[in-house]
């Protein structure tokens, strides 16, 4: 009888146990996981057992989700005559240089240009400009010349000379030799102050109707006149005084 008792009670015991789900992080299947959304690996609540337990993007490794490394580092990763674009294996640009552009050629599945060669200047190195699908030496630009124009004693009128000077200055600017001025006007000291005024502002005024003509924009000119007031040179003497008939290129 006693053997009977001791017989029940162990088969309750082991009842009791098997009824007793096993505390995390021990499992026996997935479903005591879930809750923290895990799955059960060898007896073991873990974040994976394979990359479908992972969002798009990660691999598992060590029951951890990481994310994945790139597919490729290189072409020669990459099979099928594909390229490794942003990690991944990715169909080629291009299978013949009439899908590429200008001077661009068909290398290795990709458009690329060959040693040397251009669309535009900016493929070129610095100092170099591009000229039928070549890079070549950029040309020289000269300097502009931007010492004073002189005038005659009482004349707003441009001499030949003068006029010469000018055409060469528009040229210049139009070449991108300046950006907008001041044509500063001057006249010497004889006279009084306000026709030396007035006469140093119809020379900066006829200056600029010159180079207007010639092309210049008239928005990237303005004229100033200063009369008597700012002289290059002092004396009274004509060295002094043809000095100082002047019109100045301010930038």
């Amino acid at each position: 009888m006693r053997r009977i008792s001791m017989v029940a009670g162990l088969a309750l015991a082991v009842a009791v146990l098997a009824g007793c789900p096993p505390t995390y992080p021990n499992c026996k299947s997935d479903e005591t996981c879930q809750e923290r959304g895990e799955v059960c690996v060898n007896g073991t609540c873990q974040e994976c057992a394979t990359d479908a337990n992972c969002k798009e993007g990660f691999t598992c490794q060590g029951s951890k989700c990481v994310p994945k490394g790139p597919e490729c580092t290189t072409d020669d990763q990459c099979t099928g005559g594909k390229i490794c674009e942003a990690g991944k294996c990715a169909e080629p640009q291009c299978t013949s240089k009439d899908q590429c552009q200008g001077a661009q050629e068909c290398q290795r599945g990709r458009c690329a240009l060959p040693p040397g060669a251009c669309n535009s200047s900016t493929d070129c190195a610095e100092g170099q400009e591009c000229q039928g699908n070549q890079c070549v030496a950029a040309a020289t630009k000269a300097e502009c010349n931007w010492e004073p124009l002189r005038f005659g004693f009482n004349e707003a009128s441009l001499s030949s000379e003068a006029q010469s000077r000018l055409s060469e200055l528009a040229q210049c600017i139009k070449e991108g030799g300046s950006g907008r001025m001041e044509l500063a006007g001057h006249a010497d000291e004889r006279g009084t102050e306000e026709y030396n005024l007035q006469l140093s502002q119809k020379r900066a005024a006829s200056v600029k109707k010159y180079l207007v003509d010639l092309g210049v924009p008239a928005n990237q000119l303005k004229t100033v006149g200063y009369g008597e007031n700012r002289p290059t040179e002092q004396g009274a003497n004509e060295e002094a005084w043809a000095a100082n008939r002047r019109v100045e290129f301010v930038r």
